[in-house]
């Protein structure tokens, strides 16, 4: 029994030693990133190794946030991300109620080529993608790149939607419907309310999806005042110099919205996701 015992403590001490393993792993180059942005640049680039800063400063955040344009691209990548949620939280619940409630014909296929679509590489798409907004005047356009994240983001959301809606009873909706609404207005007055978990987790999905997205804004985007932030911080690195500091005070400003989303909706997030992947 005592043998028994000790192989179970020992058991969870191995496995708590693992955990802290790759928690360290995970932890430390974010703050590598957070200490190397409050260092000057002599410190950073000093061969005497600091693991927190001996000289504080605010010098690289003020000099990214000004000197290098990153109020501009913050703000360039907060209406992408801002719209993009929007258009893609909306034509996802609409989608994934269209699936979940009606039966039509092609209704299976039509979810499989949505699925499919996320298995299309988007550098795949952008020789077509660049010719249509060419054609159409919109390169250099913010907008266009809410049209392309939208269009890339929410055929997983309405998949994802699918299962919220199909896990909440349809008898309600009815019950609204003979009180007098139409059915958008139950869908507006007594099923989004109840779906609220869902919304925040395609929400906060799409938001990290636009406000991450590189690829698209760096091809279609030439002018410096319509930058986003993963390109700004990709064009901190010069050809012959590096500004660490800059680099590193940048990487911490784009984290930051994302880090104040996940904790103002991670008990919604964590109900969403696994109500998502069960239900429907």
């Amino acid at each position: 029994m005592g043998t028994h015992k000790a192989k179970k403590i020992w058991s969870k001490l191995a496995f708590s030693v693992a955990l802290i393993a790759i928690l360290l792993f995970i932890l430390f180059p974010i703050y590598w990133c957070l200490a190397t942005s409050f260092k000057p640049s002599a410190e950073i680039t000093s061969k005497t190794v600091t693991y927190w800063p001996a000289a504080f400063t605010l010098k690289n955040y003020s000099e990214a946030w000004t000197k290098s344009g990153f109020s501009t691209y913050f703000k360039n990548s907060l209406f992408i991300s801002a719209f993009g949620v929007m258009f893609i939280v909306v034509i996802s619940v609409l989608t994934g109620y269209a699936l979940s409630r009606f039966k039509f014909k092609g209704k299976n296929i039509f979810m499989l080529i949505l699925l499919c679509t996320q298995f299309i590489p988007g550098a795949m798409l952008i020789t077509p993608i660049f010719i249509i907004f060419k054609n159409l005047g919109m390169l250099n356009s913010l907008f266009a790149l809410v049209l392309v994240n939208t269009t890339f983001h929410f055929p997983f959301n309405s998949i994802l939607m699918r299962g919220f809606v199909g896990g909440i009873d349809y008898t309600i909706e009815e019950a609204a419907q003979i009180d007098g609404c139409s059915r958008l207005g139950a869908i507006w007055h007594v099923l989004l309310p109840v779906l609220k978990p869902g919304i925040a987790t395609i929400a906060a999905y799409g938001f990290i999806s636009c406000w991450n997205e590189f690829l698209f804004s760096f091809m279609f985007i030439s002018k410096q005042n319509k930058l986003t932030l993963p390109v700004g911080l990709k064009n901190l690195v010069g050809e012959f110099s590096i500004n660490y500091g800059q680099l590193a005070a940048g990487a911490v400003i784009a984290v930051v919205p994302t880090l104040i989303l996940f904790s103002y909706v991670q008990k919604n997030l964590v109900g969403g996701l696994s109500s998502g992947a069960v239900k429907g």
